[in-house]
């Protein structure tokens, strides 16, 4: 599975949105899989939740929609290497008051650079959704501009 997903990587770069999103149930082996990658290609992995939380926690909590985005960027842009993001544990943002749409900010990162994230959710007849229906935090995305790895 990981030979696939490197040859993938290299396919996606001449796309307008470079975004690899790793798709599967809970403990099938996701971001072991993103590890593997991350190991071959010599690329750090962002744990997004960690790391957005440690810098979010500066902010006061009335700024913090304000401001995640541009946080997001400055981590983002610290961390991808080689023209390559590879995005870990992104459940933070989902989180409401923080006011982003988290599958559109992944694509505006897929512009500069490829990305590869694991996605906590799942894909449910080309759908991808987090979080189920009627829970706060869910969200329901088309497939466009992605391209959806499954891991069963």
């Amino acid at each position: 599975m990981i030979e696939r997903l490197d040859r993938l990587v290299d396919d996606i770069s001449g796309l307008n949105s470079k975004l690899i999103l790793l798709v599967g149930p809970p403990r099938s082996g996701k971001s072991i899989l993103l590890g593997q990658l991350a190991t071959r290609r010599q690329a750090p992995v962002l744990s997004v939740g960690a790391a957005l939380g440690r810098e979010l926690l500066t902010v006061p909590s009335t700024r913090r929609h304000l401001q995640a985005a541009d946080l997001l960027k400055e981590l983002v842009d610290g961390c991808a290497s080689q023209g390559l993001l590879l995005l870990d544990n992104i459940e933070l943002l989902f989180d409401q008051t923080l006011r982003l749409s988290t599958l559109d900010l992944l694509k505006r990162h897929a512009h500069a650079r490829r990305v590869i994230a694991v996605w906590p959710g799942e894909i449910r007849e080309d759908r991808l959704c987090y979080a189920t229906t009627g829970h706060a935090e869910h969200q329901d995305y088309g497939v466009d501009g992605l391209v959806p790895f499954k891991i069963h």
